[in-house]
């Protein structure tokens, strides 16, 4: 994968579960940090989407675990669209989960679109957005696809 964005979570207390690792809720909680943040750092922000009535919607969200994380591991996810319309107006988005920098603990994997908030009817977000969207890492394997 050529570029790459990611971010660093620290895990809570709060964040486990009875066996002491990260419960499965929390990996699906930090996918949506990061595209949320990947967002708000290029200028997707929540007051600028509620100007425009718009917002991301999810139709299917994956997450394939591989190693368990605890307390006091460091963890790194990173964001990368897979697949997009022309448009930007249908995409499918994948995440990774890394501890310590060595170890793959999970690959998350999101359909999702735009909703128009004001009519509930999926939508083709403003060209700023779109050229935003674009900037996402593109996956190794990524592939324009026809809309819907």
């Amino acid at each position: 994968m050529s570029a790459v964005y990611t971010k660093k979570v620290e895990v809570r207390w709060s964040d486990l579960d009875p066996n002491f690792h990260l419960r499965h809720s929390v990996y699906y909680d930090c996918e949506a940090f990061v595209r949320m943040s990947f967002m708000t750092e290029h200028g997707i922000t929540p007051s600028l989407l509620q100007q425009y009535h718009i917002g991301p919607i999810l139709f299917r969200e994956e997450c394939v675990f591989k190693r368990e994380i605890s307390f006091h591991d460091s963890i790194e996810l990173s964001l990368h669209i897979c697949k997009s319309t022309h448009d930007m107006s249908r995409w499918t988005m994948k995440h990774e989960i890394w501890k310590n920098k060595d170890t793959l603990c999970a690959v998350l994997q999101i359909d999702g679109a735009w909703l128009d908030t004001q009519k509930r009817k999926l939508s083709v977000p403003p060209d700023a957005f779109r050229a935003i969207f674009n900037t996402i890492p593109k996956s190794d394997d990524f592939i324009w696809i026809d809309s819907k």
